[in-house]
């Protein structure tokens, strides 16, 4: 599939991401920085501090919704907002206790490792704060940006689940993949059904593109891949496509490396993002014809600024040129980014002298 050229007469009335999504060249391309709601702002900070916990910050939707909404107050060249949540809100909602330690990371208990899905009781009302938050989000965004909502896909949010907590190999996931796939199968299924419900509500609350976040899924073996992420994302994007038709998904399968080309294929995905390891030539000519890519500046480049920079940047628009391209990082933006290097970012993105 060729990309599509932009349509001079529907330039300004489409919005420049979803444009892309839908497979158009655009120059400058649009651009957004996963977690660029977060603890590099000041004005998260503060607001953390006023509010207390992370879990309390996700679960007071006007708070929620002002952090959502902070990046593009103080970046307004950024062309999408992305819901200010988290991924393990499904895990919590199927029934497990969600808590984050400070300087650990988050917690589930009971982890899944020593115990079945029938010891925990769902509570699904969980979810719907998420969704007023979107709702109160779309209701004060400007009209040309676009409401990204997400979800973590279904094998990197069954890795907390069975652990309790993350983990560098995930080791206790595959372990019981491979132990007890039956065990591990139904995991994955329960996961699906809440997270296309919670997706799919989002859309109904103003979400217009969607983020499945597959941070865990590069120690996988290619078997392993297929069956638990490649093979649930594909059900997840057609079940959504269903209820949504018009609705783009993005995959971001993090350290699949070869596997990228494979999962673009299979799944479905509107759009793939690619992680700082891609070499964003190699996936100019692996990965389909047309389909949109999305990143993947190094966060670290961005910390450090200047010409590294400049040139880590430049590398990635040139050898993205010719396709379909969404500005973004490789994985998260860091806390100790400077703002200044944000707006460095931001100009040489956007073509400002």
């Amino acid at each position: 599939m060729a990309p599509k050229p932009a349509d001079p007469t529907q330039t300004q009335a489409r919005k420049p991401l979803l444009a892309v999504l839908d497979g158009e060249l655009r120059e400058p391309p649009p651009m957004w920085m996963m977690r660029q709601a977060g603890r590099y702002l000041p004005e998260y900070r503060q607001l953390r501090q006023d509010k207390g916990s992370f879990l309390d910050l996700v679960y007071d939707t006007e708070a929620a919704a002002e952090v959502t909404l902070q990046p593009l107050k103080r970046f307004p060249q950024l062309d999408a907002a992305i819901l200010f949540s988290d991924i393990l809100i499904v895990p919590f909602a199927i029934g497990q206790n969600l808590t984050f330690v400070t300087g650990e990371g988050p917690r589930l208990t009971p982890p899944l490792i020593a115990g079945g899905l029938d010891d925990l009781t769902p509570y699904l009302a969980r979810l719907e704060p998420v969704h007023e938050t979107a709702r109160k989000v779309k209701a004060a965004l400007e009209p040309s940006k676009t409401l990204i909502g997400f979800a973590g896909s279904p094998w990197t949010v069954a890795t907390y689940m069975v652990a309790g907590e993350g983990s560098r190999d995930q080791a206790e996931a595959r372990r019981l993949a491979y132990s007890d796939p039956g065990k591990f199968s139904e995991l994955i299924t329960r996961i699906e059904s809440v997270t296309l419900d919670f997706l799919s509500a989002q859309v109904d609350a103003g979400i217009e593109a969607l983020q499945l976040f597959d941070s865990w899924a590069g120690n996988l073996s290619p078997a392993q891949f297929e069956r638990w992420v490649i093979a649930p994302t594909a059900r997840l994007v057609a079940a959504l496509r269903e209820r949504h038709p018009g609705v783009p998904v993005i995959g971001f399968p993090k350290g699949a490396g070869g596997k990228l080309a494979a999962y673009a294929r299979e799944t479905g995905v509107s759009a793939i993002g690619l992680d700082e390891t891609v070499d964003p030539l190699w996936a100019a000519q692996e990965l389909p014809a047309g389909l949109p890519i999305q990143g993947n500046l190094d966060p670290l480049a961005l910390v450090a600024g200047g010409e590294a920079l400049e040139g880590a940047v430049e590398r990635i628009l040139d050898a993205l040129a010719g396709r379909p391209h969404i500005f973004n990082l490789g994985h998260g933006i860091l806390p100790d980014t400077p703002i200044a290097h944000v707006e460095q970012l931001i100009a040489l993105v956007k073509g400002a002298k």
